[in-house]
């Protein structure tokens, strides 16, 4: 594969996005891409926006992806994927936990939270959007920590990479008392797509 491939992961702070950017990174490296990624953290601990640009193919120079580059967002929360839908090329592809994360600007400004975010990226994004309850899914199967990962199952179905590179890439990244959880979620996110 010649053609380079951009993924851009966002969310908020303390919901895996950087250990999911890690994952999905090894995950392409084990296939035999060259994966270039850069985050930004924000106020990650705060509960802020956190995004992962990575890009992969067989020679990438450049991390960063530009706005209406994006072949597939990765969003961990629907007003993130909202707001960082300008990145998304057209016919690109969206993955979407549906959970609402009411930022602190909105507790002490007028700013509003919009109402059915996920009605709103349904109407725009047609048959280009995935959307589920990756929380829910995870918090069924033992540990709602797991929810990054139920996720990581349904991109890794999206893009074609193999259970093998996967489950190899989570065993190596999260911490040895969770792997039987964490493949747990792979598979049952593997099985939303």
């Amino acid at each position: 594969m010649s053609e380079v491939k951009s993924i851009l992961l966002t969310g908020v702070g303390g919901q895996g996005v950087l250990t999911a950017s890690e994952i999905l990174s090894d995950a392409l490296i084990d296939e035999g891409y060259d994966v270039k990624k850069a985050e930004v953290h924000g106020m990650s601990q705060r509960g802020g926006s956190v995004n992962s640009h990575l890009r992969y193919g067989e020679k990438v120079y450049s991390p960063l992806i530009e706005e209406g580059s994006a072949d597939l967002i990765f969003s961990f929360e629907v007003l993130e994927t909202i707001r960082f839908s300008k990145f998304l090329k057209e016919n690109g592809k969206l993955v979407v936990n549906n959970m609402k994360i009411i930022p602190n600007s909105v507790y002490f400004s007028d700013v509003k939270y919009p109402k059915n975010p996920d009605k709103i990226l349904k109407e725009v994004f047609k048959d280009n959007i995935y959307l589920f309850d990756a929380f829910k899914i995870a918090k069924d199967i033992g540990n709602a920590k797991f929810a990054n990962v139920v996720m990581l199952g349904a991109i890794s179905k999206i893009m074609g990479i193999s259970d093998r590179s996967m489950e190899k890439a989570i065993e190596n990244r999260v911490p040895p008392k969770t792997i039987e959880g964490n493949l747990k979620a792979f598979r049952q996110g593997k099985e939303l797509v």
